[in-house]
């Protein structure tokens, strides 16, 4: 069994992103794994202001709710990050808590494995690309740490778009292969 984070940044909830989270959770839920989904705009979240405080304390200078997450992030198997696309990247909720996990650089962290569930208006897969980047320039941050799969969720316009694609159900059977 392995413990499992799945992050979603949408300012939106219920919207395409949080529901490929959903089903990745649900598919991981499905193969006996430990599931855990945080919500970033539950986090009261508030910018990295590059003081690096946490490189020598255990826990960053800003009370916002991210000290609590630490050591659950340090102590998963598996990181899975949802985000909607915003102008070819991830939204600015997911960079700022990417940015807020800086603590975990220092740590010894259990996580090898990370997967990211993006959602777009876009109907070109080459809109996720800078997403993708963005990942995978945090996950190059940790030593052994693998971008294991992504899912490119292209051409959902609307809230609900993602009810008439696969998507769902490929996030489901990613989420139950991990």
């Amino acid at each position: 069994m392995k413990k499992v984070i799945v992050v979603t940044s949408s300012p939106r909830k219920g919207g395409n992103s949080e529901t490929l989270a959903d089903m990745f959770a649900q598919g991981a839920k499905s193969a006996g794994h430990e599931v855990e989904q945080v919500a970033v705009r539950d986090v009261k979240l508030q910018f990295c202001t590059g003081c690096m405080y946490c490189h020598s304390h255990d826990k960053c200078v800003l009370n916002d709710g991210m000290n609590a997450l630490y050591s659950k992030f340090q102590n998963a198997d598996v990181l899975v990050f949802a985000t909607p696309v915003y102008y070819y990247a991830v939204s600015g909720q997911l960079k700022t808590f990417l940015d807020r996990l800086n603590p975990l650089y220092t740590r010894k962290n259990k996580f090898k494995e990370v997967y990211l569930l993006a959602t777009a208006a876009d109907d070109s897969e080459a809109a996720m690309n800078g997403s993708v980047s963005d990942i995978q320039g945090w996950i190059d941050c940790f030593d052994g740490v693998e971008l294991k799969g992504v899912i490119r969720g292209i051409g959902l316009e609307d809230r609900d778009d993602i009810a008439k694609t696969d998507f769902g159900q490929r996030a489901f059977e990613m989420g139950a292969s991990v």
